[in-house]
């Protein structure tokens, strides 16, 4: 081979090398670039559709109403407050009883649904209505000093009342309400503690009335069977719980704001009571109001005066 043949052969083999390396190098940036990252996207999206696809509708359907379905409970349907509903199945709403007094000596108004529960858990707001027969009751909540001045105005006129107590009456005055007992009058629950008695559960509510009655019992050895809600405070389920105990639910047509000690003058009060006194006429007087103590001997006089006669709870 002659000079001029190997130099020949030796360009073309240099061509062919640097062609060679030009499509290994076309080769390599198309392996490492677009092609192998554009896919995987392609295959991820396809395997995504096709599980959802795969999914049994009634999954793909649980999935949309899960949301419902944890939404809170009043969102999905009208609330029903959780202390209206009891495991009795007695309605627990709440009630204030009130009464709306007028000038014609006649039986007040009062509030509908209470006037119906009353009726229906045989609990009373007035006693025999047929003549001019009136009933004092008072609530003792705690002792203010007045009371033996009110036992010494009812012993003097042969009056008999009923007095309501609590717990803590009975346990700091023992003597006062022994002698309630001995002189006659009807001493009648008004809890332990005072509690609005819708506010607590059934076990409770009978240990109210139970640790109560059971304390007057050891004291007096006699029973209790009136009972005053605390605030005027009731509903379906305290009247029922309570009816089914033995209770009969006191309640008023007259009364005022007597319960601050220092409200009013016995003369206000007097006439206060005098104006919305009517036939069977049961009053609320609260004993820790220094009026209620001081107008009471001229109140007996006045009331016998136009022809009422005062009568004991069990007279009804």
């Amino acid at each position: 081979m002659t000079k001029t043949h190997k130099k020949m052969a030796l360009l073309l083999t240099l061509f062919l090398v640097l062609l060679g390396s030009g499509c290994l190098y076309s080769r390599s940036v198309d392996n490492r670039t677009p092609a192998p990252v554009g896919a995987e996207p392609k295959q991820e999206q396809r395997q995504s559709t096709e599980n959802k696809q795969a999914e049994p509708p009634q999954k793909q359907q649980e999935e949309t109403e899960k949301p419902a379905a944890e939404a809170p409970e009043d969102q999905q349907k009208p609330a029903i407050p959780a202390e209206t509903t009891t495991a009795q199945g007695v309605s627990n709403e709440k009630y204030s009883w009130y009464f709306k007094p007028n000038d014609q000596h006649l039986l007040p108004e009062v509030n509908a649904k209470g006037k119906e529960l009353l009726d229906q858990y045989q609990g009373i707001y007035h006693g025999d209505t047929s003549g001019k027969n009136i009933y004092l009751t008072f609530d003792e909540g705690y002792e203010n000093g007045y009371t033996p001045m009110i036992l010494d105005a009812l012993k003097a006129a042969n009056v008999k009342a009923a007095f309501f107590i609590t717990g803590d009456y009975i346990r700091r005055n023992p003597e006062l309400v022994q002698r309630m007992a001995n002189e006659g009058h009807v001493v009648g629950n008004h809890t332990d503690h005072h509690p609005s008695l819708p506010s607590v559960d059934d076990a409770t509510l009978r240990k109210e009335l139970t640790s109560l009655s059971d304390a007057y019992k050891q004291l007096t050895g006699r029973e209790m069977s009136y009972l005053r809600p605390p605030m005027g405070e009731y509903s379906a389920r305290t009247l029922k719980i309570t009816r089914e105990m033995g209770y009969t639910n006191v309640f008023w047509s007259v009364a005022m704001k007597d319960w601050i000690p220092d409200a009013g003058t016995p003369q206000e009060h007097q006439t206060m009571v005098m104006s919305r006194l009517h036939n069977g006429a049961l009053i609320l007087l609260h004993a820790v109001n220094k009026a209620n103590a001081e107008m009471l001997p001229s109140l007996i006089e006045e009331c016998r005066q136009q022809g009422y006669q005062f009568k004991a709870l069990d007279e009804r």
